[in-house]
């Protein structure tokens, strides 16, 4: 038994501290958060001052029985979990599941995995701050209240599984308003007009002093009339200097927005790299710890430390002429930002990326290099300019300005190692000068060529992971700890998807069903500005500002009152965003599209009709709030009979659950993703079956009628009726026979309590 227990969240962190500590030491891990809310019940009593209910998470009940075996009666506790308010919950929890109320505890904190931070926060203890841990209970239990009291509402009135969320759903309800946006969106017309001159070219910017504006190609080309008819001149010549500060060093939100754009890092993944880079998770000969500070962070501070060795190794890499006289300060721009920590930087500057690469996996050098870089960046020089404009004069009237504009960099500065627009820095540098030739106030040119392009105004893009996490860190939602999670969690519940074409966000239907849902019924929570104003209640709260059972209260009970008004109130139909699109030409019924059980839907009558309503599935890729009466009227042109194949079996096509299909007696044959089911022939069909046919051949071992040996994605297996059995390991699938499939069908657990085991470990995960 050690004299000196430390326990910090993460194995991968235990192992690197581990390594600094001599054998009085034991270091280990919590693996998260140990206590939480139950997850069937509200876990909290509104009546009792919200008292929560708390309880050993079950996956971590084996961690705790670990770790009060470590703890003897004279054995030191050092709580070292994360240095956020989410790490200093978790060390409180730690203290009431390990029964550690009675006796002393060390609360060390530190912002690098370094063998000196370590030490030093050993030195320097602290008491656990109660004012933090408040903030987070406050978060823990208003997200619990709109979660479990929302989310019932919505399985009842819209579909069931569905969830929502005080962070996710303001998420999703800027992505839902940008896609609509794009849909109201009507593209104008306007013409962009070039002058080329011997060595440059020049732009229209001016007609009669004012702002260019070209409409159409009838304007394009009485300018073109007016120019092609008089002399160009040139008006004027201006050069100046400019200067361009390089950007401060990272903080969470930053690092996963340029991680994206230059590395093409989901925000998930940035920081699931940037953990590893902290933890130390890799090997360096001669090096022991983490390489980069903590990485959730809205601080652009640096300590002095690591400013003075920002100065020498701007020196050694890259010369005097590029360091500063003194380090350069960077102020946070939030209000909320907390100044006690520090930015994402390297631990030690003089670890270069080029020094380490050999050591890291590809992901891990490519962060740690952006990192590094834009750290130094932040301590070199300012870049110098030298912009050039030239204005030329054109029109039978003088009535025209155009413009070129040119640019020389005269001292690239922090450029040299920092670019936002290029991975590397000498490329770049050497892309961004446009140099114009020589010419003077009031020198004629000669015009060489004139050209004219119709262009379109573009609707507004939607927005990447890394500009949704910059909209929600500007509109003050949300902090470090949860843009990821949040992106993640809107993409899990199948509200938000990534389009494979170009990676951006778009809004599923039922996104916007659900969306549209709290927007009308309950505002506050998808309002950018409230949730905004509960993230400084919450500031407010870890600064000792405000107490949290107010403000809960003050949240509370309105909104659990408005959750039994609307649950009375909200049809089914309002709720699941029904649109009557129509009438059905064929019977005259009421023809709408909504949000079923099972996905969007349309639907020919009512149920107050005397004829049952008729129902079908819309196409997949088609989005139910944009489709239109034709467009529905289509879906109930499924099933289409095709005609019947050689033994006179009747062949049709129709559209499922899964998408279209080929029918043939009780035979299914899913047709290509990119094939038209109202564009498909008999024979095309035909050809379908046979190739499906040939297909599951291929993939049959054994058939004994009702039950058959098959070869699936997975490997071979038992199917009987509609239940797959896994065949044992080392049994050779051609030699079952039917006794010997039954045999192991029999020893098989129920297909339901396999499923509910699956369910169980999904949630404990």
């Amino acid at each position: 038994m050690s004299k000196y227990l430390i326990i910090v969240e993460s194995p991968a962190k235990a192992r690197t501290i581990g390594k600094f500590l001599g054998p009085d030491y034991t270091v280990t891990a919590s693996m998260g958060h140990v206590r939480d809310l139950p997850e069937r019940d509200l876990g909290f009593d509104p009546a009792k001052n919200f008292e929560p209910q708390y309880q050993i998470s079950k996956d971590k009940e084996k961690i705790i029985k670990a770790l009060r075996k470590a703890i003897r009666p004279d054995t030191t506790v050092f709580l070292a979990t994360d240095e956020d308010r989410e790490g200093e919950s978790i060390s409180w929890h730690l203290v009431a599941a390990l029964g550690l109320d009675d006796r002393p505890v060390q609360r060390i904190v530190f912002h690098e995995v370094t063998k000196s931070a370590i030490l030093n926060a050993l030195r320097n203890p602290r008491e656990l701050d109660q004012k933090l841990v408040d903030a987070q209970q406050a978060r823990r239990i208003l997200d619990r209240a709109v979660g479990y009291e929302l989310s019932p509402l919505l399985w009842r009135k819209v579909k069931p599984g569905l969830s929502a969320g005080r962070v996710q759903s303001v998420a999703v309800c800027i992505i839902v308003d940008r896609e609509r946006e794009i849909r109201e969106f009507e593209p104008e017309e306007y013409w962009r007009l070039k002058a080329q001159f011997p060595g440059f070219e020049a732009e229209l910017a001016k007609i009669n002093g004012k702002t260019a504006k070209v409409p159409n190609e009838d304007a394009a080309q009485a300018i073109e009339t007016s120019v092609r008819s008089g002399t160009w001149t040139v008006q004027s010549v201006t050069e100046k200097e400019t200067q361009r500060q390089p950007p401060p060093p990272f903080t969470t939100s930053t690092l996963q927005q340029e991680a994206s754009v230059k590395l093409g890092f989901s925000v998930k993944h940035t920081m699931s790299v940037a953990q590893q880079l902290y933890e130390g998770n890799f090997k360096i000969p001669g090096y022991s710890g983490g390489l980069i500070t903590y990485m959730r962070t809205d601080s652009v501070t640096l300590s002095e430390d690591s400013l003075k060795q920002a100065q020498q190794v701007v020196t050694q890499e890259f010369g005097a002429k590029f360091s500063l006289p003194t380090p350069r300060r960077f102020r946070n721009r939030s209000k909320n930002a907390q100044e006690a920590h520090e930015a994402i930087r390297p631990v030690d500057l003089s670890k270069t990326p080029t020094a380490v690469r050999g050591f890291l996996k590809d992901e891990q050098a490519r962060l740690y290099g952006l990192i590094w870089r834009r750290m130094v960046a932040g301590q070199m020089a300012a870049a110098n300019f030298a912009r050039t404009v030239v204005q030329v004069e054109a029109g039978v009237q003088r009535e025209c300005l155009f413009e070129a504009k040119g640019q020389r960099i005269l001292f690239p500065g922090f450029l040299r190692a920092y670019v936002r627009d290029g991975e590397d820095p000498g490329v770049a540098l050497g892309e961004k000068d446009v140099i114009l030739p020589h010419v003077e106030q009031g020198q004629t040119l000669s015009l060489e060529g004139f050209s004219t392009e119709q262009l379109f105004t573009k609707p507004p893009a939607r927005y990447t992971e890394a500009t949704l996490v910059k909209k929600l860190e500007s509109e003050g939602i949300g902090r470090p700890s949860t843009y990821a999670p949040t992106i993640s969690t809107i993409q899990e519940r199948k509200y938000v998807e990534r389009r494979d074409t170009d990676k951006r966000l778009q809004p599923t239907d039922i996104g916007e069903v659900v969306n549209d849902f709290l927007a009308n019924h309950f505002e506050e929570i998808v309002n950018l500005g409230f949730t905004a104003k509960i993230e400084r209640q919450f500031d407010h709260i870890a600064q000792g500002d405000e107490d949290w059972i107010s403000m809960l209260g003050g949240f509370y009970f309105p909104f659990h009152q408005r959750v039994e008004e609307k649950g009375k109130s909200v049809t089914r139909a309002e709720a699941s965003a029904m649109r009557v699109l129509g009438t059905d030409p064929k019977s005259g019924r009421e023809l709408s599209v909504r949000m079923g059980r099972f996905g969007p839907m349309v639907q020919i009558g009512t149920k107050d009709d005397e004829d049952k309503p008729l129902f079908a599935s819309i196409p997949a890729g088609s989005n139910m709030h944009e489709l239109t009466l034709e467009q529905a009227l289509d879906c109930f042109a499924l099933p289409r009979t095709l005609g019947q194949d050689e033994a006179g079996e009747e062949v049709s096509v129709g559209r499922g659950r899964y998408g279209p299909y080929v029918r043939i007696q009780r035979e299914y044959h899913s047709l290509p993703v990119d094939e038209d089911p109202m564009a498909v022939t008999l024979e095309r069909a035909l050809e379908i079956i046979r190739e499906g046919r040939e297909t599951k051949a291929k993939s049959l071992i054994q058939d004994f009628g009702e039950i058959r040996v098959l070869n699936g994605r997975f490997g071979p297996y038992i199917k009987q009726g509609k239940n797959n059995y896994k065949i044992p390991k080392g049994t050779d699938p051609a030699t079952l026979d039917e006794a010997a499939c039954q045999q192991i069908i029999a020893n098989a657990p129920p297909p339901g309590a396999r499923r509910s085991r699956g369910i169980a470990r999904r949630k404990s995960a």
